[in-house]
């Protein structure tokens, strides 16, 4: 399938499916026969791998991170104890996020008392 045809697929925007190509998340094939134009072909097995880096991103991993875990993960590098790793480490960093996301609350919880007494 064509790059379009991926997107539509996957719901993600061309552009994004170029930037992570030439990012080195996947790789199209070109046919060797053609020579007019540049275009790619990608295979049913990038749709799941374009959905694995989609919910990746949707719970927090960097596209560093996704890079990684996806280059581990295809030359077999990770066992199931790597990958429960990488996830308690991502909820680690959550826990971490949540209570600075708390702090942030109470601050502007507290700023906007201060604006209905007139003290600020």
């Amino acid at each position: 399938m064509l790059i379009n045809e991926l997107s539509k697929r996957t719901g993600i925007s061309i552009a994004t499916l170029r930037y992570y190509e030439t990012y080195g998340l996947f790789k199209g094939t070109a046919n060797e026969k053609i020579k007019t134009n540049n275009y790619k072909y990608y295979d049913e097995d990038i749709i799941e791998k374009i959905n694995l880096i989609k919910g990746a991103k949707e719970v927090g991993f960097t596209l560093a991170e996704i890079k990684d875990l996806l280059e581990k993960w295809d030359n077999k590098k990770l066992s199931t104890e790597k990958k429960i790793a990488a996830v308690q480490s991502k909820i680690k960093e959550v826990d971490v996020k949540i209570q600075q996301l708390k702090e942030v609350k109470k601050l502007l919880t507290r700023c906007t008392e201060d604006i209905r007494n007139g003290t600020c």
